[in-house]
């Protein structure tokens, strides 16, 4: 058993060292686009198009996901405040049970945003994809995004690498219901960014024909 110390002075360093790299892509990430995290809708610069990235509807106890909610609830505002003219509703629609942009669909409507002010978009199955998909897809290349602050600083450090002007406006995070693993997959989420970015050039699963938005 003589190679056990040294196999685990190396698992060890390695260990140590993922750590470091995510911690460094963290400060990235976050550094390099916090000035770009808005809260105020008054002061909000107008753009015609906000992206809403998307969440579940539900909990997996059945109960109503507070993210899902504060998303739509600031969405929804944004739009009759005039600060935005149309939406891009950007989720996983894995199955014809499961529906992310739809579910938004339905409750903003339910707050006054007209149907026509809407665009679907199905293919956003992680937000790399929503993000690159918005100029890809729909050729906007000038966003506001709506998201909670903890995911809008990975959401902008991949626009700023698409090229896309985007701000984001940070809803309300529900604080202490929060899991605590939903922060720590986002800053390994963080990390992943990225990797896939500046190592792996991973695309979008599903880009397609253009439908550009004519708004």
């Amino acid at each position: 058993m003589t190679w056990w110390p040294k196999l685990k002075r190396v698992l060890i360093v390695c260990f140590a060292g993922i750590i470091l790299l995510c911690l460094m892509a963290n400060v990235w990430v976050i550094k390099s686009t916090e000035d770009k995290v808005l809260t105020n809708i008054r002061q909000f610069p107008k753009r015609q198009v906000a992206l809403v990235l998307g969440t579940s509807s539900k909990l997996k106890n059945g109960s109503s996901n507070p993210f899902f909610e504060n998303r739509i609830k600031a969405a929804a505002e944004l739009y009759h405040e005039g600060k935005v003219s149309h939406f891009i509703l950007s989720g996983d629609n894995r199955t014809r049970y499961y529906n992310e942009p739809m579910e938004m669909k339905k409750a903003l409507i339910k707050l006054h945003v007209p149907d026509s002010a809407i665009t679907l978009d199905l293919a956003g199955l992680r937000t790399l994809d929503s993000i690159v998909r918005s100029k890809e897809i729909f050729g906007q290349d000038k966003i506001t995004i709506i998201t909670q602050p903890f995911h809008s600083y990975r959401a902008l450090f991949i626009s700023r690498y698409y090229h896309i002007d985007a701000v984001v406006l940070a809803t309300q995070e529900p604080g202490d219901e929060t899991p605590f693993n939903v922060y720590v997959r986002e800053y390994f989420a963080r990390a992943k960014a990225v990797l896939d970015l500046y190592v792996l050039n991973t695309t979008p699963k599903h880009l397609g024909e253009k439908a550009p938005l004519h708004i």
